[in-house]
């Protein structure tokens, strides 16, 4: 049986017998537990043939097809079947629909601070069916009318603009909302609420003045900074308009930052919305500013490469979020005030890629989808990151006005419709004269990673030769790239660009003829300028350069890239854990980029706590933690720098920082300009917890008392799962496998569950395997997905407490071979990190003995 899923074959044997043209769906949303939804589509046919329509109900009440009742239980497995269908149809289906708290479909949220009750839907890619019968994929586009009974005192947003409700008595209003433009199902919205903002407005290319509104929970409205939001989408805007010579195609941009979102935002044309941690109540770090700018003009990327423009089948879905990512950064490094964003995409999306292509999982960034239940894992690092770095290498390889001039004919020719990646292929092949079948089948067809590694011969210190060796795995080919070579020489103390090489290189090994018979600088970097994805190695000199002088450099992106690599060899365990440790903490002194920061801290973190040798660890975490007090002591106060030290600092303070920690809750010896606010408290309570310092008594006061908002909550979950003791691990283990809890607290709970004493995780190895069918085929993919990724008893992996994790991780995966693939996917990804943390671990192992 189906259940909720939906095979391609299904879809395109769907797609050939019907043809969508209007729906009407009107939503009763003023229950608490359920609302009405009653749904008239109007479709075209094959004569005689037979289909379905899709939906997920609590009950169905009535099916009308062509003015004839049908049985309301032949509703089942998520589809109602449609028989003896006509040239031109009729179908009307009015169903009863739960809200959801998981974030999947129509979901509903109450705000702890102020009791208002919030609505917003999230469809992307399967879940429109969970609000209104609908025939649920990407091909079957439609014009879609919203009628919405809502409390008359709330705002309620679509695509289409917001009209001006007619009150019904009793407290009611109703919302008739014009026709859509031509969509797809899973980009239709409905946002409903309470929700305050702020407006302006931005005048099209072609004339037109679009209105815009940021909007988001009444108690967060003294936090929302709706004008900043409005001027990065002016400027995106600006951007977009010029470069794809399009206007923009819809009638308004409204953005509405919602709670207990499962994404960083969702790109309904005119309506997104968007995780509402990103309105600031707590002092944000520079990465996370940088992050929503980022984000914003990703989302509206999309208006054209995605909503104007649709992937005909989810396969194409990564053309969408890499183009979207792609064109966010020229946008926001164009036109905004970060203009290194190029160095922001360096130290995270092209990261996270490169970690994600070399996971067991890896896939073509054109992959395969067979089923809805492989594009729901497919929202990765490859989808984005490396799609986004394939497309910055396709730019160097055709041009960029060739490259802008290509997708302009793209998205004029396919305008209101669906396409490939055929399509967009030729026209960027017809703009550059290039043909790309070749590098199309390399690039966007092979699963992997390549690595670059110089070979040098010198004669003292001469070059005689210089060349540069490609390998790859075994999912990949050798591939060609368009490199940068740099060389860096050390000059009064300053690691200064004094060799600029640009060549395409191909095959095994590429000789770099120009830069024999020249003086060898202090420092090689392949890649420099950062124009291709491959993993990028140091010879001896250079990489000792680098350990000796990361601080030397006077420009961000190569050091930003000599740090990449060096922590792609502690991951490959070519590296010591200790050494890199001893790297990164070097590199801390100065690093002053919001988003290196973040990345260099999350890595040093991991390399102490999980790839260092297990019988060395404590005296490494000794080491580090009194490190990063030491340079926070002399960073200066109220930056962000000072903030991110400091999160670190307390995240892995040791017994001797705990009291100084502790005494902050109460403002004592506070380091001058750092501001103990909410989310700093939060952190702070979690480490407090961890170490056994704090119980749940005091963690439910600070809840109640100082922070009784959505994020509180979700701060205070994370902070009792953190608890080393028995009994709080398992109550939160009760209610993270079963408990009714919102899918943010059920992320934190995940969380805070694996800190703390790993000895306490002991009981819980045989649990979560156990529990993992239990929970993929009995809650939904958002909470199963957050368990296995997230409950994992990673911590275990190396420690001498009686658990083999990699050899249990793989006994699951032997009895468990007819699994969902979904979820075997999952699974083999915990074992792939298990085993790598495993190798760093005896890498660490072998420096000391």
């Amino acid at each position: 049986m189906p259940g909720t899923n939906l095979t391609r074959a299904e879809a395109s044997e769907r797609a050939d017998l019907i043809q969508t043209e209007t729906y009407r769906v009107e939503l009763d949303l003023t229950g608490e537990e359920t609302f009405r939804s009653a749904t008239t589509v109007r479709f075209a046919a094959t004569p005689g043939a037979s289909s379905f329509i899709d939906l997920i109900a609590d009950e169905v009440l009535a099916i009308r097809l062509n003015g004839e009742e049908l049985p309301v239980d032949s509703y089942a497995d998520s589809r109602i079947p449609l028989p003896n269908l006509a040239a031109d149809n009729e179908l009307y289906v009015e169903a009863i629909c739960p809200f959801s708290h998981t974030g999947e479909g129509l979901h509903r949220a109450v705000d702890p601070a102020d009791g208002q009750v919030y609505l917003y839907s999230q469809f992307e890619v399967p879940d429109a069916r969970r609000m209104y019968a609908n025939f649920e994929q990407p091909d079957l586009k439609a014009q879609f009318t919203f009628v919405v009974d809502a409390p008359e005192s709330w705002k309620v947003f679509s695509v289409s603009p917001t009209p001006e409700p007619t009150p019904l008595g009793g407290g009611v209003a109703r919302w008739e909302f014009t026709p859509t433009e031509r969509i797809s199902t899973y980009l239709t919205a409905i946002v409903a609420g309470p929700y305050v903002g702020g407006t302006g407005s931005y005048t099209s290319t072609d004339g037109r003045v679009i209105p815009m509104g940021v909007y988001a929970r009444a108690s967060l409205g003294e936090y929302l900074d709706a004008q900043e939001c409005i001027d990065i989408t002016i400027q995106g805007m600006e951007v977009f308009e010029n470069e794809f010579d399009v206007p923009y195609p819809f009638r308004k941009y409204d953005q509405i930052f919602v709670p207990e979102f499962n994404a960083g935002a969702m790109e309904h044309p005119g309506c997104v919305t968007i995780l509402d941690d990103y309105v600031f109540r707590s002092r944000p770090t520079a990465a996370l500013v940088e992050r929503r700018a980022i984000t914003i003009i990703h989302e509206l990327a999309h208006m054209w490469f995605g909503d104007l423009v649709t992937m005909k089948w989810w396969n194409d879905l990564w053309l969408n979020e890499s183009f979207a990512e792609f064109m966010s950064h020229v946008a926001t490094a164009k036109n905004t005030r970060w203009t290194d964003a190029w160095v922001t995409f360096n130290a995270s999306e092209k990261v996270w890629a490169q970690a994600q292509d070399q996971l067991p999982s890896t896939h073509p960034i054109s992959a395969e989808i067979r089923d809805l239940e492989d594009v729901m894992v497919n929202f990765d690092g490859i989808t984005y990151g490396k799609g986004a770095s394939v497309f910055q290498q396709l730019v160097a390889y055709v041009g960029y006005n060739e490259f802008m001039t290509g997708v302009s004919r793209y998205l004029k020719k396919k305008a209101w419709g669906n396409a490939t990646l055929e399509d967009l292929l030729v026209e960027l092949e017809a703009a550059s004269g290039r043909d790309l079948k070749a590098w199309s089948k390399l690039w966007l067809e092979e699963a992997g990673i390549n690595t670059l590694t110089p070979v040098i011969e010198a004669d003292g210190e001469t070059i005689t030769r210089f060349a540069i060796r490609q390998t790859c795995d075994e999912h990949a080919s050798l591939r060609p790239h368009r490199i940068g070579v740099g060389g860096y020489a050390l000059e009064g103390g300053k690691l200064e660009r004094v060799v600029n090489v640009e060549l395409d290189i191909d095959g095994e090994l590429t000789e770099v003829a120009e830069l024999a018979g020249t003086r060898r600088p202090d420092l090689f970097l392949i890649n420099d300028g950062d124009l291709a994805y491959a993993k990028v190695r140091l010879d001896e000199r250079s990489a000792a350069t680098a350990r000796d002088h990361i601080n030397a450099f006077t420009d961000r992106l190569p050091r930003t890239l000599v740090l990449a690599s060096m922590w792609d060899m502690c991951r490959d365990a070519e590296l010591p854990a200790t050494d890199y440790v001893e790297l990164a903490l070097r590199a801390l002194e100065t690093e002053d980029h919001g988003t290196v920061l973040r990345y260099l801290l999350s890595q040093l973190q991991t390399a102490t706590e999980l790839y260092s040798a297990p019988a060395n660890r404590p005296e490494l975490k000794e080491k580090v933690a009194a490190r990063l007090f030491e340079i926070l002591a002399t960073t200066e106060p109220a930056s962000d720098r000072q903030l991110q030290i400091a999160m670190a600092a307390v995240t892995m303070s040791g017994d001797s920082q705990l009291d100084l920690v502790a005494g902050w809750l109460s403002d004592d010896n506070v380091p001058a300009g750092l501001a103990v606010d909410a989310n700093f408290r939060w952190v702070i309570l979690r480490r407090l917890a961890a170490a056994g310092r704090v119980d749940e008594a005091t963690i439910a006061a600070e809840l109640a008392e100082r922070d009784n908002t959505a994020s509180g909550a979700a701060g205070a979950a994370r902070a009792r799962a953190s608890i080393s003791d028995a009994g709080a691990k398992e109550r939160a283990w009760e209610d993270i496998v079963g408990g009714k809890t919102s899918n943010s607290v059920q992320r934190a709970l995940g969380w805070g569950f694996t800190e703390g004493n790993p000895e306490l995780l002991v009981p819980y190895v045989e649990r979560f395997f156990g529990e993992i069918l239990n929970q993929w085929e009995n809650r939904t993919l958002e909470f199963s997905q957050n368990f296995v990724s997230l409950v994992y008893p990673a911590p275990l992996n190396g420690l001498d407490l009686g658990v083999d994790l990699v050899a249990r991780t793989q006994q699951w995966l032997d009895e468990n071979a007819e699994a969902a693939p979904a979820l075997r996917r999952m699974v083999l990804e915990r074992l792939s990190n298990a085993q790598r943390a495993a190798a760093a671990q005896a890498c660490d192992a072998a420096r000391s003995a």
